[in-house]
This record gives structure tokens, C-alpha cells and sequence, in this order.
């Protein structure tokens, strides 16, 4: 008999890795960068083939999570979007 995955175990919050967001289990893939690279149009194949380093069912399980927990991807896709501005307005000004 093939060996089962319990796919409440592809997904997990560690505080100590990406500052506790939810990501792939033995990665450092969060599930923030799988729905960013979706919302750009990726389907999860292409997702799994440009990260190189997540198989399919973990891009399934990162866009399940994304979809059941939106508000909460969202929010962390509208911080980093803020840091970057941050970093964008700074590195103007110093140039």
C-alpha cells in the first residue's frame, strides 16, 4: 500500500522561520509567495515549476491555505508591498 500524506502536515507556522507566516513544511516557501505568483497568473503548475524546490501538492495545499485564510495572506502581501515602497522612496532619495 502507498504511503498517505496527511495534508494538514504540508503547511506550518514556526515563529522562529519567516517570522511565524505560514509556509511549506521543510521550506523556507511561504505561502504568501505561492498566492503572490498565482494572483499573477501562474497556475500551480507553473507556480511548482518556477520555484523548482515544491512539488505540486504543496503548491495545492499553499493555495487551499490561501484561499481558506485570504484576509490573512492579503494583509501580508499588502505589508511587504509597503515595505517595498518604503525601500523604493529611500533608496531615492539617497541617490
Amino acid at each position: 500500500m502507498p504511503a498517505t500524506t496527511d495534508i494538514g502536515t504540508l503547511i506550518v507556522k514556526t515563529p522562529e522561520t519567516l517570522g511565524g507566516r505560514p509556509r511549506i513544511a521543510g521550506t523556507r516557501v511561504s505561502v504568501q509567495r505561492i498566492a503572490a505568483w498565482y494572483r499573477k497568473g501562474l497556475n500551480a503548475e507553473e507556480v511548482a515549476e518556477r520555484i523548482g524546490i515544491v512539488n505540486l501538492a504543496q503548491v495545492y495545499a499553499a493555495l487551499t491555505y490561501y484561499h481558506v485564510n485570504q484576509s490573512e495572506i492579503e494583509a501580508y502581501l499588502e505589508e511587504e508591498k509597503a515595505q517595498y515602497k518604503q525601500l523604493s522612496a529611500s533608496a531615492g532619495q539617497s541617490a
